[in-house]
């Protein structure tokens, strides 16, 4: 079997025939491990980064000033204009307990929360989706994942090493073409989830509705925050990955594991793809 090196270099982009994506597919390369490259970060800064990611699962909370403190404790010097700048690069913002009602809402769609109140009775009434920062040996990457909320079972998930609105949106659509189309789709309010091409695709799916988070709420999109807390605690935290393709690897397995092996209290301890391909 050729290594996955070999593949790579295989891949022409100069192909007027057969697009970079379908090139990858024909060499099983995942579209994230091709066109990842490191990120160019001190090591320090790294390091500062996981810290912060471990504190955010933790506590998602902390805004400039404890993230500060809270390194300097750990024998890091970290400033509040530092922390700000990593905390955007890693896509984290501090929630508030409370709404803060004098901030200007700068995102171009709101869409309300729709399921409080709703009984979640069944597989594809809800989604939840999200990306979550994801800390690698030498650099690191995003993983963006989809959770039924009643089941538990991961509907969709990919990697790459930028939020970019295409990549949500493309593994958005293949999740819809393999399982079809919830009847709402719950997000934050992050720039992904508020640009054109995300809301027009969610509102080609003629039952789906948008859901979002309300400004400042931590619980609203919790399955899938447990969900990360999980993966990142009980195996990306343990075994950090080199590249790319380990880290999708990692992903695979521990999610194979997760949607076929790990049963949840909600449902007896029932795996979540026996409780959602029973009944969806």
């Amino acid at each position: 079997m050729m290594s996955m090196d070999l593949r790579k270099s295989l891949v022409n982009k100069e192909d007027k025939q057969f697009c970079v994506e379908h090139q990858c597919q024909l060499l099983s390369i995942p579209k994230s491990t091709y066109y990842y490259r490191p990120i160019g970060i001190k090591e320090e800064d790294l390091q500062i980064m996981r810290m912060m990611d471990e504190l955010y699962i933790e506590d998602p909370t902390r805004g400039t000033r404890r993230y500060a403190g809270e390194i300097s404790k750990l024998g890091y010097h970290l400033g509040r204009d530092h922390a700000r700048t990593l905390m955007q690069i890693m896509g984290i913002a501090a929630i508030y307990p409370k709404p803060r009602t004098t901030v200007i809402d700068k995102t171009k769609y709101k869409f309300p929360y729709l399921l409080r109140g709703i009984n979640i009775n069944a597989p594809n009434v809800a989604w939840g989706i999200d990306i979550s920062y994801i800390p690698m040996r030498y650099g690191f990457m995003y993983l963006f994942a989809i959770i039924d909320i009643y089941s538990k079972f991961i509907v969709g998930w990919s990697i790459s090493n930028t939020m970019d609105t295409s990549w949500v949106v493309d593994t958005l659509k293949e999740a819809v073409n393999q399982h079809g189309a919830p009847k709402y789709i719950n997000s934050d309010q992050g720039t992904q989830f508020t640009s054109n091409e995300y809301v027009d695709y969610v509102k080609s799916l003629p039952n789906t509705e948008i859901s979002m988070d309300g400004k400042g709420r931590a619980t609203d999109n919790a399955h899938i925050e447990r969900f990360f807390r999980t993966i990142k605690y009980d195996k990306l935290y343990l075994e950090p990955s080199n590249d790319g393709n380990i880290l999708y690897k990692q992903c695979h397995e521990f999610i194979t594991y997760y949607n076929n092996k790990r049963g949840h209290s909600t449902h007896k301890y029932e795996v979540p793809s026996v409780i959602y391909q029973n009944v969806a």
